[in-house]
């Protein structure tokens, strides 16, 4: 089946060389343009693309806030979003993954990235820089300030032994293929397990899950 795209980019340059891009792929087409946030999400909602490309820096809407409105929790028809930009800041990185965005690269990591991304984005799979994820997933380990005291342990590690395993070996950046040979289990079995913890911990991919591991030390624990 074809992946049909939206590109969100208030650069018109940018769009055309992501079209040329993602159009010279098979499985790939792109079926609008938006050149900022507000309408990127009017097309989305009228186009119904399989995959939004979203810039951060738009005018109107930006694409933090855009990723929030097409992709996260409160989204009736949630789309997959992929964030492209310039600007690699960690507030970003956190922000566009928690609102729901299945992936996050530069624009200077090239070509054959950003079709991994949209690749990785349509197999259920989170696709981050590399030039981001160590950076991301060791700050996300950080004790983060909380208004009201932790709850209990077991509220907050509500994964069971085998769960806790594969939950580490996704934050490792290992693929559902790869979780299922280190476990000597089929990549279907991986999959529903990996369904059942984002469900479990409230996350929408597993970005979300890599992210629980961070900052419970189950990760750095490892």
């Amino acid at each position: 089946m074809t992946t049909r795209i939206l590109i969100a980019d208030d650069q018109e340059d940018v769009r055309n060389g992501f079209r040329l891009i993602l159009d010279s792929q098979p499985d790939m087409t792109v079926v609008g343009e938006a050149a900022d946030g507000a309408e990127a999400v009017e097309l989305a909602r009228t186009l119904r693309p399989d995959v939004v490309i979203a810039d951060i820096r738009m005018p109107r809407l930006d694409g933090l806030e855009v990723t929030r409105l097409l992709a996260g929790p409160t989204a009736e028809h949630p789309v997959r979003v992929v964030v492209v930009t310039t600007f690699d800041l960690d507030d970003y990185v956190h922000t566009a993954l928690r609102n729901g965005a299945c992936g996050f690269l530069l624009k200077r990591s090239g070509p054959n990235l950003l079709i991994e991304g949209v690749r990785a984005a349509m197999a259920g799979d989170t696709l981050i820089g590399p030039q981001l994820t160590v950076r991301l997933l060791r700050s996300l380990s950080a004790p983060q300030p909380r208004p009201a005291p932790e709850p209990p342990a077991a509220a907050a590690d509500p994964l069971t032994a085998r769960e806790r395993e594969i939950a580490l070996l996704v934050a490792r950046g290992l693929t559902n293929a790869e979780v299922g040979a280190e476990l000597f289990i089929s990549p279907g079995t991986a999959k529903t397990h990996v369904a059942n913890i984002q469900a479990k911990l409230a996350v929408r991919n597993r970005v979300g899950i890599a992210a629980w591991a961070w900052e419970t030390g189950l990760a750095g624990k490892a």
